[in-house]
C-alpha cells in the first residue's frame, strides 16, 4: 500500500495533476510524501475521506497553499491553526471527524466560499468565523451547539446556512437580515422554538423543532404568548410589552453611544474599558440585533411579537412537522404595534 501511494504522488507530481484522489486508503497519518521537494505546488484539489487521519501537519499550508480539501470522515481530532494559512481554501469539508473546536485561524481564509463540519462534536463555532467574507455555503449539522454567534449574521455572501440536529434553544435576532442568506435548516432542534421573523419568505427547515420540553431544562429568558414559549438569547436580559413606554437606561445608553460613535465602532478601544465593560463594547461593535419593524441597534433589551407558523400561508408547507413560531424583535412600543409579518 505504502509503494503505491508513492507511487500515486509520483504519477501526481510528474503529470502535473490538479486534482488528487487519496480516498479509501486506511491511511493512519498525512502522506509526507505529499509535503516533499517541490512540484505539488499546481495541485489545487486534495480528497482524502474515509482514512484514519487524526492530525494535519502543521507545514502543509507552506507546502501545499492553493488547495480545496475533503478531509471527511477521518477521526480527525484537532485542526491545527496553520489552516489559516491557507489563503487561497476555497472548500473545506471535515464532516463526520471528531473535532470538538476549530481554531480562531479560519477567520482569515479570505477565500473560502464552502465550510462543512457537520457530524462531529463542536460546541461552539470560531469567534472569527465572520469574517470569512467570501463564505456562502455553511453546513454544521449533528454537532452539539448550544447556540449560534451573533457576529455570524454579519457574513456578507452566505446564502446557505445548515445547523440540523443540534442543542439551539435560539437564534441570531437577525439571521435572516441578510438579503443573500436564502436556506436556512434548523431541524430537529427540540428546544428550539422561535424562528427570527426575518427568515420569513426564506427557505426555511424547522421539522422536529419546538418539542415541549420542561422549563427546567433551559435556562433561558423566555417570552409566552397565549400557549406558546420562545427562548430569548442570552444576551436579551430584559423584554417589554406594550405597557412599557420607557425604555431602560441602559438600553438607551447603549443606543445614544452606538449613534454617537458609530463611524468609530471599527475600533473597540474607541472608549476606554473603565467607562464602558468589555462586553457591552463588543455589544456597540456588533449590537444584539436591530428591529425588526425600523431597524433601530437594541442591545439588551427588546419588544418580542409572536406569529405561530401554523397560522401563515406557510404552515402548509410543514404539514404539522414542526410547533415553531416567527418572532419579531422591535425596539419600542409603536414598532411593537405597527409591525406585521404578512404585510
Amino acid at each position: 500500500m505504502a509503494s503505491e501511494l508513492c507511487k500515486t504522488i509520483s504519477v501526481a507530481r510528474l503529470e502535473k495533476h490538479k486534482n488528487l484522489f487519496l480516498n479509501y486508503r486506511n491511511l493512519h497519518q498525512f502522506p509526507l510524501e505529499l509535503l516533499k521537494d517541490e512540484g505539488m505546488q499546481h495541485l489545487e484539489r486534495l480528497y482524502m475521506k474515509r482514512n484514519s487521519l487524526t492530525t494535519l501537519p502543521e507545514n502543509l499550508a507552506q507546502k501545499l497553499p492553493n488547495l480545496c480539501l475533503d478531509l471527511s470522515d477521518n477521526a480527525l481530532e484537532v485542526v491545527c491553526p496553520e489552516i489559516g494559512r491557507l489563503r487561497a481554501l476555497r472548500h473545506l469539508r471535515l464532516a463526520n471527524n471528531q473535532l470538538k473546536f476549530l481554531p480562531p485561524e479560519v477567520g482569515d481564509l479570505k477565500e473560502l466560499q464552502t465550510l462543512d463540519i457537520s457530524t462531529n462534536r463542536l460546541l461552539t463555532l470560531p469567534e472569527r468565523l465572520h469574517l470569512c467574507l467570501s463564505l456562502q455555503y455553511l453546513t454544521v449539522d449533528r454537532n452539539q451547539l448550544c447556540c449560534v454567534p451573533r457576529h455570524l449574521c454579519q457574513l456578507p455572501s452566505l446564502n446557505e446556512l445548515s445547523m440540523a440536529g443540534n442543542r439551539l434553544a435560539f437564534l441570531p435576532l437577525d439571521l435572516g437580515r441578510s438579503r443573500e442568506l436564502q436556506y436556512v435548516y434548523v431541524d430537529n432542534n427540540i428546544h428550539l422554538k422561535g424562528l427570527p421573523s426575518y427568515l420569513y419568505n426564506k427557505v426555511i427547515g424547522c421539522s422536529g423543532c419546538g418539542i415541549p420540553v420542561q422549563m427546567s431544562e433551559v435556562k433561558l429568558l423566555s417570552f409566552s404568548s397565549g400557549q406558546l414559549t420562545v427562548f430569548l438569547p442570552a444576551e436579551v436580559k430584559a423584554i417589554g410589552t406594550e405597557s412599557d413606554r420607557v425604555l431602560p437606561l441602559q438600553e438607551l445608553a447603549m443606543r445614544r453611544l452606538y449613534h454617537t460613535y458609530h463611524r468609530f465602532l471599527k475600533d473597540l478601544n474607541f472608549l476606554s474599558p473603565i467607562s464602558l465593560p468589555r462586553s457591552l463594547l463588543e455589544l456597540l461593535h456588533c449590537p444584539l440585533g436591530h428591529c425588526h419593524r425600523c431597524s433601530e441597534p437594541m442591545f439588551t433589551f427588546v419588544y418580542p411579537k409572536l406569529f405561530p407558523l401554523r397560522e401563515t400561508p406557510m404552515a402548509g408547507l410543514h404539514q404539522g412537522r414542526t410547533t415553531v413560531s416567527f418572532v419579531a424583535y422591535c425596539c419600542s412600543t409603536q414598532c411593537l404595534q405597527t409591525f406585521d409579518l404578512l404585510t
